[in-house]
């Protein structure tokens, strides 16, 4: 292969890094401090990229030269590696995940796969009560806030406000993003267990503070199993002017990750948890093409319970309440 060839398939693979509704063009002439006039010939072939300017484009992208010299190598490029030197915070975190949606939203043809561990934080935001009480859990005990310590967990805080905002536009693009979700019967138990060990620590302000969050679990699972049960895209039982696919499968006997495969036009993401609330992504085809058949096949040997199956999505959802119901009786 030549290298003007060479060259225009790298930027033909850049392409797939911009959103739709921006110019490849511009963005190599923004990037590279050139006339657009420059950066055609750059991006047809016609006048050879530097080293310098091929690295800055990598770079800004994330993209691997490995592949695109078809170098051997069982190295998987992975973005998002948190700065040891930068604490997060939960709005920084909040809006990254906003930043992530907004992208994904940008794109026609778009689908999100999830095999989730837990109930999606997308959900919990749908309802003031979970969405402060998870925000305190992941400053508290995630996060480590020092203005924290020492402090117990009450509604109404102040502090929640601009985090609020902010759950709330995320709650809107994810109403607006088709999806499939894997679910298991444990998927629940990672909110139920904060609460339990809260409400066993004393980090309450009321005593009332958990039951009155269980209750507000159970009222989320009355919303998701009627977004199952109409099969489109829902917040609280409100579906999307659009009426966008929804999808749940219940798998028996695999406990997700909180794996995200997320399909935009031709290419696939995806993104790996780690360290609770932190994700990595990748656009490696070959990587994201097994990832994709990995859930396709888990997606065969699951049951569909979103659109039909009434009956297991009805057993399925009980069993979730009643395991509710079960805890809020200890208390």
């Amino acid at each position: 292969m030549n290298p003007a060839t060479t060259q225009s398939l790298f930027f033909q693979h850049l392409k797939s890094y911009v959103p739709p509704h921006k110019a490849l063009v511009e963005e190599v002439a923004d990037l590279l401090g050139i006339s657009t006039d420059s950066a055609y010939r750059r991006i047809r072939g016609e006048k050879p990229l530097g080293l310098s300017e091929l690295q800055q484009l990598a770079a800004h992208y994330k993209v691997s030269l490995d592949q695109l010299l078809n170098l051997q190598s069982d190295a998987v490029l992975f973005t998002g590696k948190p700065a040891a030197h930068a604490p997060v915070t939960l709005d920084s975190w909040l809006t990254r995940m906003l930043g992530q949606l907004q992208l994904m939203n940008s794109f026609g043809r778009r689908h999100l796969y999830y095999l989730l561990k837990d109930i999606p934080p997308f959900y919990h935001f749908q309802i003031p009560e979970l969405t402060e009480f998870k925000m305190f859990f992941w400053m508290k005990s995630i996060l480590h806030y020092d203005s924290l310590k020492g402090v117990q967990f009450r509604f109404g805080d102040p502090q929640y406000e601009n985090s609020h905002a902010l759950c709330q536009r995320i709650v809107a693009l994810y109403s607006e993003m088709p999806t499939t979700e894997i679910w298991n019967a444990e998927s629940v138990n990672s909110t139920l267990r904060q609460i339990e060990f809260y409400h066993q620590a004393g980090a309450f302000a009321s005593p009332d503070d958990a039951r009155l969050l269980y209750e507000k679990v159970a009222e989320l699972l009355d919303a998701i199993e009627y977004q199952a049960e109409v099969g489109v895209k829902c917040i609280m039982k409100q579906p999307g002017s659009s009426r966008l696919s929804y999808r749940l499968f219940v798998n028996e006997l695999i406990l997700g990750d909180n794996t995200l495969l997320v399909e935009l036009d031709d290419i696939r993401l995806t993104y790996l948890n780690h360290s609770v609330l932190h994700f990595l992504g990748t656009r490696d085809e070959e990587f994201n093409d097994f990832m994709f058949a990995n859930l396709d096949n888990l997606m065969k040997k699951s049951t569909l319970i979103s659109g039909v199956g009434e009956k297991e999505r009805s057993q399925f959802f009980n069993a979730m309440r009643q395991n509710i119901h079960h805890r809020a009786r200890m208390l």
